[in-house]
């Protein structure tokens, strides 16, 4: 008696295909219509908000003598500019704050490099510069006032000392974060602590030793107008709180905005110049960058 053994026939594997999108076919083309589109919502939000803004103090909707038209701040601040009593406050402000961002980017990053590389340096200093850096920065503003009297003394002192911590915490944490293996390809090949230093640390750090800097400049415009409204008698931060004080609310916005263009320029000349100092760091994603 013979039995006969049916085997079921085996399905075919299930094959999944996938057609390529357009920014496959087409990446440079894909690429430029977004790259337009962020460049059309950032110009068209701040737009419409100034827009709206103009409509409601045209319409009586908001008190335009706390919050004037925008073509009112428009019209003063050309007539200030033309006048020439606009451009001393700008050098004053722009003068402070290119001085104490040197000085506290060069000490910030000498420093940052010290405490990343030796170990003891930083168990000896990182307390300290850790309390330090939890004060706010305009309370520092009495002490310098007391060691370098009324004058810009003050001022670049307070710039300086606000952007020496960013960018120390930046660097420091830069090199601690290079990975140990790049290190040790350093000493397999016999690298000097300079040949260290020029070939592994720097080029290894310096993309992120750059971030905080651009955070650092915006931060030095914001401190130096805070300052200003305080102890001086020029400069941005004073016509903006002095214009305050006397109910020149155009001549107040007038300020403001030169603030915020001074703010953005000085940020992304420091991003130009991590762009050239850096070519082979990413770039920053955060700017429409695939």
């Amino acid at each position: 008696m013979s039995t006969e053994t049916t085997t079921k026939p085996t399905a075919p594997p299930t094959t999944l295909l996938r057609r390529p999108g357009p920014q496959e076919l087409h990446p440079v083309r894909t690429h430029r219509r977004r790259r337009t589109l962020e460049i059309s919502l950032a110009i068209a939000v701040p737009v419409v908000l100034v827009l709206l803004w103009q409509l409601a103090a045209t319409q009586g909707w908001i008190d335009d003598r706390v919050y004037p038209a925008p073509s009112d701040i428009a019209a003063d601040g050309w007539e200030r500019a033309g006048d020439g009593e606009l451009w001393p406050d700008v050098w004053a402000t722009l003068k402070r704050v290119l001085a104490g961002y040197a000085i506290g980017t060069v000490s910030g990053y000498l420093l940052g490099l010290l405490m990343g590389s030796l170990h003891l340096v930083r168990a000896a200093l990182e307390p300290l510069l850790d309390a330090l850096y939890v004060v706010p920065k305009l309370a520092l503003l009495p002490i310098f006032l007391n060691m370098f009297g009324l004058g810009e003394g003050p001022q670049i002192a307070l710039v300086a000392a606000t952007v020496f911590f960013f960018v120390w915490i930046s660097t420091m944490a830069a090199v601690l974060a290079v990975p140990e293996g790049h290190r040790d390809a350093g000493k397999v090949f016999g690298a000097s602590p300079w040949q260290m230093f020029r070939h592994v640390l720097l080029p290894a750090s310096l993309p992120a030793v750059l971030v905080g800097a651009r955070i650092a400049a915006g931060v030095a415009v914001l401190v130096i107008v805070a300052s200003e409204a305080v102890a001086a008698n020029n400069g941005l931060g004073h016509l903006i709180f002095d214009s305050r004080a006397l109910f020149q609310n155009d001549v107040m916005f007038v300020g403001i905005v030169c603030v915020a263009i001074l703010g953005v320029l000085f940020s992304e000349l420091i991003r130009l110049v991590g762009r050239l100092l850096t070519p082979w760091a990413p770039r920053d994603r955060g700017r429409g960058q695939n």
